[in-house]
């Protein structure tokens, strides 16, 4: 009966004592700019920083990407001289006779010319050049697409992760307040005096406790904004929302499907195939010294001389030269020999390389797979588990309204239910990221764009 009674005069009066209230730091609660997943990766992709440097870096590849740059063109210079000689001689007869003196002898001459270099042949090497080049082309624009995959894939889980901690802050608050509501019920009983002071500190403590740890998910929330900014290339101080407000992730993923688009676009794979090609063309330029080379000299100049002593007061001659250089490196010291087995040997470990890193992507696409799928497993548990907690809380509550439970029983029972809510979440992200790994390494990361 006093049960009875106690319940009616909790149900029917206001709350005897205000209980505390969190003063939580503003976390730009002013502001009601929310963002999605496509919106901060747009805008990462245009401002970020370390992107940017890796864009300008392949527009140098591909600047590098000539017929100069590789040797098909000739050399052209054009050159001008000026020269002042002042000179005094003696002069003796071989027969003997009076010694022939002149004295301040004045010789000016101007040149001009121009001159034409060009390596017609040297061995196919100005054609592997040029294959390098592209290469080395090719090389670049993988390298932006990498940085591009990583920072999508940082972008996607640091998102996710905002998502995760808002979902969480969420969480504690409803903590906080179903701590709230405790408290008002034990200050309601402490005022009839169906309950101690003991009892009455304990509720207080719980209150707190769940107070201190909304405080830290704020700092925690806010971390992850910043993080956020960073990425996207902006004001790190931007106080926005993430728009999704659960985690989805895509259970319907085909194992066979990912595995061969791993071994067939997988960027780093990519690039160790290409660092292979580039020690097979190393070893062909090596080879080049193996044949004879021909260029071709030419040019045309011009040259005035004045003269103030002797027959003649001026001279000027002109006119075109032309000539040819055949050559051939008969020996240098074993060196050619010992360059083109050592750039053997290097393919030899590019290949070897290759092989390691397909094992290498197939041992961690085993691992994300078998990861993924647990995870997934282990969220459709939490979700069973969330139910029966939150149905467990409800009772508990029931319970402890009537006086049938005690204060220490409702807080395990209130812990049980934050404790499922918090595996929930975890377990949601850990498939998200095992997900974003997955989609990554097979080239797919770009899907997120969509």
């Amino acid at each position: 009966m006093k049960n009875v009674l106690l319940l009616l005069f909790f149900l029917l009066i206001a709350p005897v004592v205000s209980a505390q209230t969190v003063q939580a730091p503003q976390q730009g609660q002013s502001t009601h700019l929310m963002m999605d997943l496509q919106e901060c990766l747009r805008i990462g992709l245009e401002n970020n920083y370390d992107l940017r440097i890796v864009r300008n870096e392949e527009l140098i590849s591909d600047n590098n990407v000539t017929l100069g740059n590789a040797g098909f063109l000739p050399d052209v210079s054009v050159n001008a001289g000026y020269n002042l000689r002042n000179s005094n001689s003696d002069q003796y007869p071989a027969e003997g006779g009076e010694t022939i003196k002149a004295r301040n002898s004045n010789t000016s001459a101007l040149d001009a010319g121009v001159n034409l270099n060009w390596t017609i042949f040297e061995g196919f090497r100005i054609q592997t050049n040029y294959q390098r080049l592209k290469e080395l082309q090719t090389i670049g624009e993988l390298n932006t697409r990498l940085a591009m995959e990583d920072f999508i894939a940082n972008l996607t889980a640091e998102y996710y992760n905002y998502v995760q901690q808002q979902i969480r802050l969420g969480n504690l608050q409803y903590a906080v307040s179903l701590s709230k509501e405790r408290l008002r019920i034990v200050e309601a009983r402490y005022q009839v005096g169906s309950l101690s002071q003991l009892d009455l500190q304990q509720a207080k403590v719980y209150f707190n406790a769940d107070s201190s740890l909304l405080i830290q998910q704020y700092e925690t929330l806010n971390r992850s904004r910043i993080k956020l900014n960073e990425l996207m290339g902006g004001d790190v101080e931007q106080h926005f929302l993430a728009r999704d407000t659960t985690i989805l992730f895509d259970a319907s993923l085909s194992k066979e499907e990912l595995f061969t688009r791993a071994m067939q676009h997988n960027t780093t794979l990519l690039l160790s195939d290409k660092n292979k090609i580039l020690s097979e063309l190393d070893l062909k330029s090596l080879k080049s010294r193996n044949y004879p080379y021909l260029r071709l000299n030419g040019g045309y100049g011009f040259t005035h001389y004045n003269y103030n002593k002797g027959t003649l007061d001026k001279q000027r001659t002109w006119g075109p030269n032309v000539g040819l250089t055949l050559g051939y490196t008969i020996f240098d010291g074993f060196n050619r020999k010992r360059e083109q087995k050592n750039a053997e040997i290097t393919i030899q470990n590019r290949e070897l390389q290759v092989e390691s890193n397909k094992l290498a992507l197939e041992s961690d696409f085993a691992n994300m797979w078998m990861a993924y799928q647990i995870n997934i497993e282990l969220t459709n548990l939490e979700i069973e588990s969330l139910k029966n907690a939150e149905l467990n809380y409800e009772i508990a509550m029931e319970r402890y309204k009537i006086g049938d439970l005690s204060g220490l029983e409702l807080r395990e029972a209130q812990n049980s239910l934050l404790e499922a809510e918090q595996r929930l979440l975890t377990a949601q992200y850990n498939t998200k990221l095992h997900e974003i790994s997955l989609l990554q390494i097979s080239g797919r990361i770009g899907k997120y764009l969509e």
